[in-house]
């Protein structure tokens, strides 16, 4: 990482006088908080589509009959279709603006959840639930790019951090209501009543969100393009950015999807109801996204990837433990150092993409989902080669990619200090 990830170079950046004529959004101006909650709902409708089905992967599997390896590739369809169509989708950003194709993407994402609950096989739903995976593609790099483009530098963490605040919230309301649901009416009405919710979400974000004064259309070519990403590509702190946010949420991803089945056996047993209530844990994601400003403000960027990764990594090895209580603390530090260490890297990207926006944010997204839909299968392969303790390990390891990588960019920056000319 360069040496503007330093926490000295955070001070001083917040202590620059903003020129009088930035009209960008700050905290506590006209138009933040709208803006703020507009991108909180947005959030909220992502994760909630996106997750839907995760907490029912049991009842999905004992539905059509199929193991939790088959059944959890209703989660991983939906992260891989969005990981494959960000980059084209920003591109339309860039063109088109982000609030014509975040609005987009959630009309026909909303319109897909209607489709859900009837898909008559595994497969249908499989295809249904990619195809809503890319219509959701819009949403995440556009508003990352929204926001470095219409808020001033200095609170530009804290508002990605709202933002990714929303996702945690989307994640658990998400779970927790399909669990209660499903145990009453099935899986199929559980979906449903999530595209509902989406719904009024995709309605209250359109009218909220400001229009955008800074956006400056960009080209559609393709070769302009190529060479937008290939110059992200190219740069070595977004390249371990990137490598980072795929790297947590192979954790985040694993654990989630196969948290389901190991609180459904033995010593738990628990119903489905408790078991998507334990997603309540989300909570503590949304509070430790929502201070990440404040963790790169004391400890520098660096700092707070270490202190997220060692708060995830203790999380896995605490919920190793057959108690449940000590199962739900795992959970709960999981959730909160991939929250902060999530946000601490998003808005990472943002900050170092100084062109191109939209593509630097949609290479981050597509990465995280790529890690996201690779800990799903691979965390429920472990999990059946090997239990609990086998998606675990593949958490662990996860983590110490991300501090490898974290220690690398500490290391590049330390001796671009000493090459750099006095």
């Amino acid at each position: 990482m360069s040496p503007a990830d330093t926490g000295a170079s955070t001070v001083v950046a917040a202590t620059t006088p903003v020129p009088a004529s930035d009209s960008r959004l700050t905290p506590g101006g006209p138009g933040f908080r709208r803006m703020s909650f507009a991108l909180f709902l947005a959030g909220v409708a992502t994760f909630a589509l996106l997750y839907s089905t995760q907490a029912l992967l049991p009842l999905i599997s004992s539905g059509f009959g199929v193991s939790a390896s088959a059944a959890s590739w209703t989660v991983a369809a939906a992260t891989g279709g969005l990981a494959v169509f960000v980059l084209p989708m920003s591109a339309l950003s860039e063109r088109f603006g982000r609030r014509t194709v975040m609005t987009g993407s959630l009309v026909v994402a909303v319109s897909i959840g209607v489709l859900v609950p009837f898909a008559p096989s595994l497969g249908a739903l499989v295809a249904l639930r990619f195809l809503q995976g890319a219509a959701l593609a819009g949403l995440p790099a556009s508003a990352t790019a929204y926001l470095a483009e219409e808020v001033r530098p200095k609170a530009l963490v804290t508002a990605i951090g709202l933002f990714v605040a929303g996702n945690s919230v989307g994640g658990m309301s998400g779970r927790v209501i399909t669990g209660w649901v499903a145990q009453e009416w099935g899986w199929r009405v559980a979906v449903a009543v999530i595209g509902l919710i989406a719904v009024g979400c995709a309605v209250a974000f359109r009218l909220l969100l400001p229009a955008p004064k800074h956006f400056t259309p960009g080209s559609l070519r393709p070769r302009v393009l190529a060479r937008t990403v290939r110059d992200h590509l190219a740069n070595p702190l977004l390249c371990r950015l990137y490598a980072i946010g795929a790297l947590f949420m192979t954790v985040f991803g694993g654990v989630y999807t196969v948290i389901g089945y190991r609180l459904t056996e033995a010593p738990f047993s628990l119903p489905q109801g408790i078991i998507g209530s334990i997603f309540l844990v989300y909570l503590v994601g949304t509070v430790s996204a929502s201070t990440a400003g404040r963790l790169v403000g004391r400890l520098g960027r660096r700092g707070a990837l270490y202190l997220a990764g060692g708060t995830t990594a203790t999380g896995l090895l605490v919920s190793l433990a057959d108690s449940l209580p000590l199962v739900l603390l795992g959970l709960v530090l999981i959730t909160a150092g991939f929250f902060a260490g999530h946000a601490v890297a998003s808005s990472a990207v943002s900050k170092t993409a100084t062109t191109g926006r939209a593509q630097a944010s949609a290479l981050y997204q597509s990465a995280y989902y790529i890690g996201s839909s690779t800990g799903s299968t691979v965390g429920a392969l472990a999990f059946h080669a090997g239990g609990w303790a086998g998606t675990v390990g593949v958490g662990v390891l996860a983590v110490v990619g991300v501090v490898t990588i974290t220690v690398l960019g500490s290391r590049a920056a330390r001796v671009e200090r000493e090459l750099a000319p006095a």
